[in-house]
């Protein structure tokens, strides 16, 4: 019974440690100082949520910039199901739904060179890419130009100003965040 007593007193001790206090403290450290991060990193226009600026959206309208397909369960882009499809390169179902997919692009994509960027028929691994590298962006833009009504040079010009480049150069691609590009071609069209 001597050994007992400590036992349960430093039990409930590091509960309340590793159960409460450690979590609350964490929380508020986020909130404080990584708010955005935090919360999601929600993309928020005129008090509605538009989603989220590191998981993808799926758009299929001809005005808007396709991103990487989406592999998840359910639904594409699903964050509670995130996940690749798990198929090997050698796996007929893989060498049959890309070529699906590039024959769907190519036909709403009539006046972009024959090559298709691989990235824009494989899924990744996570299935919730937010972003593609400029060529793939730029591959689209003739399409999203003609179906909006604006220019070449416009709507490459929001594709310059959402390319996100890494802090060094040796660190990382330059990626295109799709979800912030679609976004602001529709305020473009507002204004």
């Amino acid at each position: 019974m001597t050994m007992l007593r400590p036992a349960i007193l430093l039990f409930i001790l590091l509960f309340l440690i590793t159960g409460g206090l450690y979590p609350l403290v964490t929380t508020a450290l986020g909130q404080w100082w990584f708010k955005d991060q935090a919360n999601g990193s929600l993309i928020m226009q005129g008090g509605e949520n538009r989603g989220s600026r590191l998981i993808g959206q799926n758009f299929t309208d001809a005005r808007y910039f396709q991103g990487r397909p989406s592999a998840t369960a359910e639904s594409p882009y699903n964050p509670m199901a995130s996940g690749g499809s798990n198929l090997a390169g050698s796996n007929p179902e893989l060498d049959k739904t890309v070529a699906q997919r590039v024959a769907a692009l190519r036909g709403a994509n009539p006046q972009a060179s024959r090559e298709v960027p691989v990235e824009l028929v494989t899924a990744s691994a996570s299935g919730l890419d937010y972003s593609l590298s400029p060529q793939a962006v730029a591959w689209q833009i003739p399409r999203v130009a003609a179906a909006r009504g604006l220019t070449v040079e416009q709507v490459s010009q929001q594709v310059a100003v959402h390319t996100q480049k890494p802090l060094v150069s040796f660190l990382g691609a330059p990626v295109v965040n799709i979800v912030e590009l679609n976004l602001a071609l529709d305020a473009l069209r507002k204004n």
